[in-house]
C-alpha cells in the first residue's frame, strides 16, 4: 500500500475539510485550535511531508529555514499569503499554495454590509436599541449618508474588486478604481480607471480597498492620501489591516474629517487599535470576509486539491513558489 502523505494542520478546520483530510492523508489536527508558536509548528512537522497553515499562522524565513527537509510544499488556507516569507520558501524547493477564487462573494458581500452599516450608522442604532435608549423614530435620527449617485472607489480591481463593483452598481452608485494596471474594457463594464489614489481619492465619497499588503501598500492610507479624500467619506477595509495607518484614521474619524468607516481587519489582528472602540463612527467586525460555510469548506477543498495535485505529481493550479 502505498504509504500517505503526511499533513500538519495549524487550525481547526471546518468538520467536512478535516473529514475528508482524515481519509486522504495521515492528518496531525489541532482539535483545541491553539495557537502554535514556531517550536510547536517544528514538533508537529517532523517527519510531515505538508503543512495546511492560515493567515493568522505567520511563516517567517526564521521558521522555514528551520522546517524539516520531509516537508515539501505549505497550503495556506486563504487568499493572502503575506504572512508566508515566499523567497525562504522557494530557497528551500517548498512549493506555497493560496485558495484564490473560492471566497470572492462571501468578501464581496461583506464590504458591501461593511459600506451600507457605516454610511447608516447601524453600530450607533444597534446600540441604542440594545441598550434602551431609544425613544422613538425623531426626523433627524441617526442621519447618515445615501449611496445612490455618488462615486464609489475601489482600490485593487482584482476578482474581489469585481465583484464588488457589480453589486454597487446595484445600489446606484459609479465605480472608479485604481489598479496596478488597466482592465480590458469588457471587464470594466464601464468603471472609470485612475492611475494614480491622487486622481482617485478626491472623486470618491466612499472608498473600498482590495489589495494586498505588500511593502508598496503598507500604509497606503494615511494623513496624506486622507486630505484627498472628500469630506465626510467614508472608507471600507476588507484587504488587510496594514493598508491603513490606523493613527491617521482614527484622527480623521475622530474630527469628523471622514464621516465612518467599517473594518474587517487590523494591523496585529487581534490586538486592534484601541482607540478604535473609542469612536462611534466606526463599523468594526472580527475577520469575518469569508465567514460563510460554503467559502470556508470551498477554501479548505482547494488546499485539498492543491496537495492532491502536488503528491500525485500533477501541476499545482495556485503555486505562488
Amino acid at each position: 500500500m502505498t504509504k500517505r502523505p503526511t499533513i500538519l494542520v495549524t487550525r481547526r478546520l471546518p468538520e467536512a475539510v478535516e473529514a475528508r483530510l482524515r481519509r486522504d492523508f495521515e492528518a496531525r489536527l489541532n482539535p483545541d485550535d491553539r495557537d502554535l508558536g514556531e517550536e510547536d509548528i517544528l514538533a508537529g512537522a517532523r517527519g510531515a511531508d505538508g503543512i495546511l497553515t492560515s493567515a493568522i499562522d505567520r511563516m517567517p524565513a526564521s521558521l522555514i529555514r528551520r522546517l524539516p527537509d520531509s516537508v515539501k510544499i505549505i497550503a495556506t488556507f486563504s487568499v493572502g499569503f503575506d504572512h508566508i516569507d515566499l523567497e525562504a520558501a522557494r530557497a528551500r524547493g517548498i512549493t506555497v499554495t493560496n485558495t484564490p477564487d473560492v471566497l470572492t462573494d462571501a468578501t464581496a458581500d461583506l464590504t458591501i454590509l461593511l459600506l451600507l452599516a457605516a454610511s447608516r450608522r447601524a453600530a450607533e442604532g444597534e446600540r441604542l436599541v440594545r441598550e434602551r435608549r431609544w425613544i422613538g423614530w425623531r426626523p433627524t435620527q441617526l442621519l447618515g449618508l445615501g449611496l445612490q449617485g455618488k462615486n464609489l472607489g475601489i482600490v485593487g480591481m482584482g476578482r474581489i474588486g469585481l465583484a464588488v463593483a457589480r453589486r454597487a452598481r446595484a445600489f446606484g452608485l459609479s465605480v472608479h478604481y485604481h489598479n496596478r494596471r488597466r482592465l480590458p474594457p469588457e471587464k470594466e463594464e464601464g468603471a472609470v480607471y485612475h492611475e494614480t489614489l491622487e486622481t482617485l481619492l478626491p472623486l470618491c465619497p466612499f472608498v473600498t480597498l482590495h489589495c494586498p499588503l505588500t511593502p508598496e501598500t503598507r500604509h497606503m492610507i494615511n494623513r496624506a492620501t486622507i486630505e484627498l479624500m472628500p469630506p465626510e467619506a467614508v472608507l471600507v477595509n476588507t484587504a488587510r489591516g496594514g493598508l491603513v495607518d490606523d493613527e491617521a484614521l482614527i484622527e480623521a474619524l475622530r474630527s469628523g474629517r471622514l464621516f465612518a468607516a467599517g473594518l474587517d481587519v487590523f494591523e496585529g489582528e487581534p490586538n486592534l487599535h484601541p482607540g478604535y472602540l473609542e469612536l462611534d463612527n466606526v463599523f468594526l467586525l472580527p475577520h469575518l470576509g469569508s465567514a460563510t460555510r460554503d467559502a470556508r469548506n470551498a477554501m479548505g477543498f482547494r488546499c485539498l486539491y492543491n496537495l492532491d495535485c502536488f503528491f500525485a505529481g500533477r501541476p499545482v493550479p495556485d503555486a505562488l513558489t
